[in-house]
């Protein structure tokens, strides 16, 4: 019995050992979760304050890009920002459309034979040779789907109302130096436009942030030190600014006026080194552009986008598909 009894206490106190080990791992892995999530979180740079969902051109996989329909449907779908690009009507309006002419998304060349622009053998209609009741006269959403015909080009301010008190805008001021040359000054205009709907100071509105965004970097100098605008700043960059601007040169001269950088994916795939001089220069990463209906080595927009956010450790995505955003909010209708 002694014996017995000798032995069955080993294996109580193996057994208790054990337990304990257990209960050690187990809280070691608990704080070690807690600390990788933490410091996740804390990874997350400014102007973001969590991994963000920009839907690009509004729900732009589903409806017509840069109508009420696509900004209302990323609204439905989660979208922590709403994209509107910019351009210039005749009449010195602020309108949202991607291309500097008009023939790609609206039937301008049905509606305006005679106007258009001889380029060589090409035929353009600037959006700025039209004055904006011309452009409210176009349907944009017809080359998308039949089923939107009759949708419209909105103005920036259109934009506004809708998506104010919902989502941010993230603005984009697109070709402002052609703009410059027509007699305009963008940069003087979207300031104007968000100033008189008091979304010009960081704040202003808690539910409707503001980012702007450009690929010119004259463009956003001019806002952050001629027009001393303190709303944050993006510097898009393509594959022709590479070399100038993804270099820890490059990043540290963007921090002079930006807030963040905007690259295009394929510079940022297989690169998180390039995430990492961003962020050691203070500078958050947005990448461009996520779409289900381009195929590649993802499955899923809703996996590429997991790729870039929590692998690389981007900051943010700029996507035609919101509803595929990891973790975020889906709609039933698309």
């Amino acid at each position: 019995m002694n014996k017995q009894y000798a032995r069955g206490e080993e294996v109580n106190h193996m057994t208790r050992m054990q337990a304990c080990r257990r209960i050690a791992v187990f809280t070691l892995l608990s704080l070690c979760l807690t600390a990788v999530t933490s410091f996740a979180q804390s990874t997350v740079y400014a102007p973001y304050k969590k991994k963000t969902l920009i839907a690009h051109r509004g729900a732009s996989g589903y409806a017509p890009e840069h109508t009420l329909e696509a900004y209302r449907l990323a609204l439905a779908q989660g979208a922590d920002f709403v994209e509107p690009d910019l351009q210039i009507t005749k009449d010195g309006i602020l309108i949202c459309l991607h291309d500097l002419t008009l023939e790609r998304t609206t039937n301008v060349a049905q509606v305006f034979p005679d106007r258009a622009t001889l380029e060589g053998q090409e035929k353009h209609w600037y959006a700025s040779d039209f004055t904006l009741a011309e452009v409210r006269r176009l349907d944009a959403g017809s080359w998308f789907d039949p089923k939107f015909k009759g949708a419209k080009v909105p103005t920036f301010q259109e934009m506004i109302d809708l998506v104010r008190g919902r989502a941010g805008l993230y603005p984009e001021t697109k070709a402002p130096e052609v703009y410059g040359s027509r007699g305009f000054d963008m940069e003087k205009l979207l300031l104007a436009e968000l100033k008189k709907n008091h979304l010009d100071e960081p704040g202003a509105d808690k539910k409707t942030p503001i980012i702007i965004q450009s690929f010119s970097p004259a463009s956003l100098r001019k806002m952050a030190v001629e027009l001393k605008t303190r709303l944050p700043l993006v510097l898009l960059v393509d594959n022709e600014m590479k070399d100038e601007w993804l270099s820890a040169e490059g990043m540290k001269k963007a921090k002079q006026f930006a807030i963040g950088i905007g690259p295009a994916k394929n510079l940022v795939d297989g690169r998180p080194e390039l995430v990492k001089l961003a962020h050691d220069a203070g500078l958050s990463v947005t990448i461009y552009t996520v779409r289900s209906k381009i195929p590649g080595r993802f499955r899923t927009a809703r996996e590429e986008m997991d790729y870039f956010l929590n692998i690389l450790g981007v900051d943010a995505v700029f996507t035609d598909n919101p509803d595929q955003f990891p973790g975020g909010k889906s709609a039933a209708v698309k």
